[in-house]
């Protein structure tokens, strides 16, 4: 391979040269090339470029210790292993992590947040819990999320039911604030273990329209998100959801907040929401190149198309950019609604189903809202 040939020639170069820099004897110098006459002729070779920025994507090798042949480096070997073989090990720190977080927690606060919560009455009210916990694992793991989108991710999904119990159930923002670090950290460290950053989270990758998620774009596309969760969330404890607070949510003894919500007093809370949002939706989508799906979906003649090509390009005949948006913005509202009306329904007292629901719909309403927006201005 060319490294090893350029590794053996810098060493000869050093033996001969000694004070001289190999890098720069290296770059010049000259190997002989047989042209079809026979005469050797002198043939400079490259300089290189790039170092390793060029070469992200490029799995590394190193040499065997007997000098035959190459073995892969630790991240190919670890690439070989199958992602079935280690989700167990990604929800086995996952559940861990968050035990021993909620127990600090509870230490440390002298047990605040179990004041406003309840344990799980039944078997089965513990199995659904965890295995949505699982599933918004496997649903991570298995879509080839990295730790900093399940982040966003688990902060869009858990933020709602903490904000509720800290604006309505006196929850401190100390301990709010620790046991929303619980869920995020618990679900994103075992990804920021076992898989890399993926190239739309690297600056130093090379990705279509790079530009667009620049600082600048990225404080635009913030601003944006967290207008939509401001307006939505401000309009909703006006005039929606205290009558829901008042017929389906037994343990809340006053919904005065509900009505005194303004711009500004909820302008924290959105900003984060705005800014998790953002992350998770506009950079894999503004960065997402052209494939030859795109081609098939601009050349459709439904005049020559069959029932079934019809029918799929009316239901899912968008570009691969576009189909980025939207599978982003589907699992927001999917993690956001369960999530959202599983932790009312299961964790806090007196919470009604139907208010639950109700409760979740206003939170999913802003993401499908923050998803459209980021979409129109990302779009070609």
């Amino acid at each position: 391979m060319p490294t090893l040939r350029r590794a053996h020639k810098g060493e000869a170069v050093r033996a001969a040269l000694g004070n001289e820099s190999a890098e720069d004897v290296i770059d010049n110098t000259a190997t002989p090339e047989k042209p079809r006459d026979g005469k050797a002729v002198a043939k400079t070779t490259p300089k290189r470029r790039g170092g390793a920025d060029e070469v992200d994507d490029v799995v590394a090798t190193t040499p065997a210790k007997n000098g035959e042949g190459e073995v892969p480096s630790k991240a190919a070997r670890s690439a070989r292993i199958p992602s079935l073989v280690v989700f167990p090990f990604v929800a086995g720190i996952s559940f861990i992590t968050a035990s021993l977080g909620y127990s600090v927690v509870a230490e440390l606060t002298n047990g605040e947040l179990a004041t406003v919560s309840r344990s799980q009455e039944t078997p089965e009210e513990i199995y659904i819990l965890a295995g949505w916990r699982v599933f918004e694992l496997a649903l991570s793991w298995f879509g080839g999320l990295d730790g900093l989108d399940v982040a966003m991710m688990d902060f869009l999904s858990h933020g709602p039911a903490i904000y509720l119990l800290f604006a309505f159930y006196n929850l401190s923002p100390q301990t709010a604030i620790a046991a929303l670090a619980v869920d995020v950290v618990s679900a994103s460290v075992p990804f920021s273990l076992l898989r890399p950053f993926s190239a739309v989270h690297k600056p130093s990758s090379k990705l279509p329209n790079r530009e667009l998620i620049g600082f600048p774009q990225q404080l635009l596309t913030t601003g944006l998100s967290t207008s939509i969760y401001t307006v939505i969330l401000v309009l909703s404890l006006r005039f929606l959801l205290p009558k829901i607070f008042v017929l389906h949510f037994a343990g809340i003894r006053s919904i005065e907040s509900a009505y005194a919500a303004s711009y500004a007093t909820v302008l924290p809370v959105t900003l984060l929401f705005g800014a998790a949002a953002s992350t998770f939706i506009f950079p894999p989508f503004a960065t997402a190149g052209k494939t030859k799906e795109d081609e098939r979906v601009t050349n459709f003649d439904p005049v020559e198309a069959s029932l079934g090509e019809t029918v799929w390009w009316n239901f899912w005949g968008y570009t691969t950019k576009a189909k980025v948006a939207i599978l982003r913005t589907a699992v927001t509202l999917l993690v956001t609604g369960v999530n959202t009306y599983l932790s009312c329904a299961m964790t806090i007292p007196g919470v009604e189903q139907t208010g639950a629901a109700a409760y979740a719909a206003v939170w999913v309403f802003a993401a499908l809202c923050t998803g459209l927006g980021l979409g129109f201005v990302g779009r070609d």
